[in-house]
């Protein structure tokens, strides 16, 4: 009976880690110290809770504009503080990178300009987009921490192709 259970759990573990490293869990994100270039993201602003259904119906308003080929370009975000300093409040532009700022916007879409030219902490990672966010926010703080460098809490995050991520936060000066 003990061996019954030995073998249907160790199975069951097999699985979980092959699906696992299926979802890219044991990938490694690239970090690297570089220069930041000029990005535009329309889309809308979100202060409030983490768990909040005007969040969720944010990013769903991506997916659609998205999917409507109102825009073109890759869903993309700024947070402009870290939910985990601030209790389950989040200050955010939930939004869609563009190539350029003369696209015309969607209704109830602004424009916001991400400067370029900044050091920054950037990762790079290929996972599921469930596993992106964690990977790249903790190697991005390791690096930091490694390095003895202090960021600045404004984080801009993209996702350029299907369960692709990338993360920027410039250094403080």
């Amino acid at each position: 009976m003990n061996k019954k259970i030995f073998y249907v759990l160790a199975g069951v573990a097999t699985i979980l880690l092959v699906f696992y490293t299926y979802l890219g869990g044991f990938t490694a994100p690239d970090v690297t110290l570089t220069s930041s270039e000029t990005m535009y993201v329309a889309g809308q602003p979100f202060e409030g809770a983490v768990e909040d259904k005007a969040m969720g119906e944010a990013f769903q308003r991506v997916s659609q504009v998205l999917q409507e080929k109102e825009l073109q370009g890759y869903p993309g975000n700024i947070y402009y503080n870290d939910p985990d300093k601030s209790g389950d409040s989040i200050r955010a532009f939930i939004g869609i990178i563009i190539p350029d700022s003369t696209a015309k916007l969607p209704e109830g879409y602004v424009l916001r300009t991400v400067p370029g030219g900044r050091q920054v902490v950037r990762a790079e990672a290929t996972a599921s987009i469930a596993l992106l966010p964690k990977k790249l926010y903790a190697a991005v703080f390791d690096y930091a921490k490694e390095e003895k460098l202090k960021l600045e809490e404004f984080y801009v995050e993209w996702f350029p192709e299907d369960d692709k991520g990338v993360l920027e936060v410039p250094v403080k000066e």
